[in-house]
């Protein structure tokens, strides 16, 4: 994806989180200083193959990266890739961007394997971001470390896809949530998402970033070399 915590820095109080509405939390730090402490979870080394599991991990040839996700509407896998170096955010009028669901699953979650595991983990440029801030907005949750995260966007030609501009929002589990296991849910689509946020047992955090993000086709990510 491509978001790492020096070009984030640079963002200054334009990436500053700003919460959904909906949500009764304010975050009171930017996201560059959420990311400088990250919470450390289990290492992507420490995964055992399996065939079966979904595909997972950042791969990279040429100047791009390419991971899996999921399509929010089918909740079936997909997969994306991000140029290098391009702008950060993303210069695009705020009508045009469409969301980028970052769901980040505590250590202890027993959802399997998912887009981008562990911290150091298997997508390197931006694991710790993410981890750092969840760690920070919702520590009671995070504070043990991070399972790791999945990507859920809009597939071309479902509702809501409309071009590359996407705008990252964290989605992390409450309290409350864990409380009753909801981290063990594994949330594919957008309506799972927003059915936990409505139950409180999520919260969606719009994190002020806007990035450059295509759907490929598998063939493309296979093409990459696995980093991490």
């Amino acid at each position: 994806m491509s978001v790492t915590r020096q070009s984030l820095a640079a963002l200054g109080s334009l990436a500053g989180l700003v919460l959904l509405a909906g949500c009764n939390r304010t975050p009171t730090a930017p996201l560059a200083a959420l990311s400088a402490s990250p919470a450390i979870g289990r290492s992507a080394s420490t995964l055992r193959a399996d065939p079966a599991a979904p595909p997972s991990g950042e791969r990279r040839f040429g100047r791009v990266a390419t991971e899996p996700a999921y399509d929010d509407a089918s909740g079936q896998v997909i997969y994306i890739l991000t140029p290098e170096n391009t702008p950060l955010p993303t210069h695009a009028s705020g009508w045009a961007a469409v969301p980028l669901y970052i769901v980040e699953y505590p250590a202890n979650a027993t959802v399997g394997t998912l887009d981008c595991m562990g911290v150091p983990g298997n997508c390197p440029d931006h694991d710790g971001t993410f981890a750092g801030a969840a760690d920070a907005l919702e520590p009671v949750v995070y504070g043990d470390g991070v399972l790791g995260h999945d990507h859920l966007l809009a597939a071309p030609g479902n509702p809501g896809a409309s071009g590359v501009i996407h705008e990252v929002h964290e989605v992390l589990f409450t309290p409350a949530g864990v409380n009753h296991g909801a981290e063990n849910d594994h949330l594919t689509t957008e309506a799972e998402v927003r059915a936990a946020v409505a139950r409180g047992d999520a919260a969606d955090f719009d994190l002020g970033l806007t990035v450059h993000t295509a759907v490929v086709s598998r063939s493309v990510y296979r093409h990459g070399t696995p980093v991490g």
